[in-house]
């Protein structure tokens, strides 16, 4: 007989297991999907049209919380840990339900999941959420262009709405976003890639079907770039590995699942933000990263911040609205937007907490550490309209938006607003110029 599983996700590895390892496979059969981490994706289901013709009733997800009496309920044999960015306490104390309950707990590995490319693979993964991968992925894209090459991302899934309509996306322009509904976490990391024009950008729910798509992209494709989300690792098969770690959060890179397992699958460490972490901090990630991965080339780099209007700081009350995943399960306490300013001598840094509205005072009461900060929270239309809300509450001089995308352009912000930005810079050698100039010759894509 068939056995019984339940998968433990977050609205991305969950399906992609699902598709890779469960899809199709008689001696499995999925009961259900439970959801963490991302507000309102549970009460969904996980449709016929991609769970196939094995499940004509598509696969219902029900809150995480629910996890032992669905345990008992279906009978469950196997239940599947399947999200990232988790600490091994986290990670042990879910095992440890699954177990009370009687069905074993999987973590199922890269083997089992990842797919082969017809194109070269660039897999850029990070031991944290808030690490700088994407601008990281930006940097190797940049690189990659200016050696004539046509690179296309795709980017580790974020299915938070209809998920027959985002089986398959591809993202070129600005107007794409809003084609695609997109939430304001999508679109953190999308549109930083369109907005340049150098490149397309891939997302969706089937990665084998995108994968197929983004070879083929009507723009040409010489060279596929993993983008990883959270500190998971890649869906595809890469012939390049790159991990990004954070000295600001030292020893997450050996404490945090998956995030250790990119650490040590990694061909190329960048330790990044080492102009704003400490030489004791720094010094123990690279301790860290020699007993796990010695065999590594270490890059080193800075997170270059450059800022519009420095003029709208100095001396004023600010109001610092921040990316929102590197806050909550990210476990940052400072981003891009609040480093600016203090550098640039904010008079004071405003709370918005006694004025935050709707969802946003659930998130400060699951996320109670987050401090003076407003996290860019836009899962759904509900969302954006309560942070909007919420800005014009909060008394204040100007906005500091540390988020990367254009956020004025979703919600109505009346006081005045600077933009944050920020960028890879490596320092000294070896940087990426020159390991992607090995690597493309090594594998034909230049002379």
């Amino acid at each position: 007989m068939a056995k019984n599983v339940i998968i433990i996700g977050a609205a991305g590895r969950d399906f992609h297991n699902f598709n890779t390892f469960f899809r199709g496979n008689k001696d499995y059969n999925v009961v259900a999907f439970t959801a963490a981490q991302i507000p309102d994706i549970d009460g969904r289901k996980y449709p016929t049209e991609l769970a196939g013709k094995e499940y004509p009733a598509g696969i219902p997800i029900f809150a995480q919380e629910e996890l032992p009496e669905l345990i008992k309920k279906h009978n469950v044999d196997v239940c599947v840990f399947a999200y990232s960015d988790v600490h091994y306490t986290t990670i042990m104390g879910v095992s440890a339900i699954v177990n009370a309950a009687g069905a074993d707990f999987w973590l199922l590995g890269t083997k089992e999941t990842m797919i082969k490319s017809t194109k070269p693979v660039i897999a850029i993964g990070a031991t944290r959420t808030g690490c700088g991968k994407s601008q990281t992925s930006r940097r190797v894209i940049e690189v990659l262009v200016e050696m004539g090459l046509k690179p296309v991302a795709v980017r580790h899934p974020m299915p938070y709405g209809d998920l027959v309509k985002q089986r398959v996306q591809r993202f070129a322009t600005v107007e794409d976003l809003k084609k695609h509904d997109c939430t304001i976490e999508e679109m953190e990391e999308y549109e930083p890639h369109v907005v340049t024009e150098r490149n397309v950008i891939y997302a969706g729910v089937d990665y084998e079907e995108i994968l197929r798509a983004a070879e083929k992209d009507p723009d040409g494709c010489d060279v596929i770039i993993w983008d990883g989300g959270n500190n998971d690792f890649p869906f595809y098969t890469p012939d390049l590995t790159i991990g990004v770690v954070d000295p600001l959060r030292p020893n997450a890179e050996v404490s945090y699942y998956p995030g250790e397992v990119v650490a040590r699958i990694s061909d190329v460490i960048c330790i990044n933000k080492i102009d704003s972490a400490s030489l004791d901090d720094i010094n123990t990630v690279r301790k860290n990263i020699e007993s796990i991965n010695p065999k590594a080339i270490v890059v080193d780099a800075a997170s270059y911040l450059t800022v519009d209007k420095p003029e709208l700081i100095r001396g004023k009350k600010i109001l610092v609205v921040e990316d929102g995943p590197t806050l909550t399960h990210g476990n940052m306490k400072i981003g891009a937007g609040t480093i600016a300013a203090l550098k640039h001598g904010a008079g004071e840094l405003v709370d918005p907490r006694p004025y935050a509205v709707g969802k946003l005072q659930d998130t400060f009461k699951q996320y109670p550490d987050i401090g003076v900060l407003l996290p860019a929270m836009g899962y759904g239309e509900q969302q954006i309209r309560d942070l909007e809300k919420t800005i014009e509450n909060t008394p204040c001089d100007a906005v500091v938006i540390g988020t990367p995308i254009d956020l004025g352009r979703i919600v109505k912000i009346k006081q005045p607003t600077v933009k944050v930005g920020y960028e890879l810079q490596e320092i000294g050698y070896p940087n990426f110029e020159g390991i992607l100039r090995d690597f493309c010759k090594k594998h034909n894509l230049i002379k």
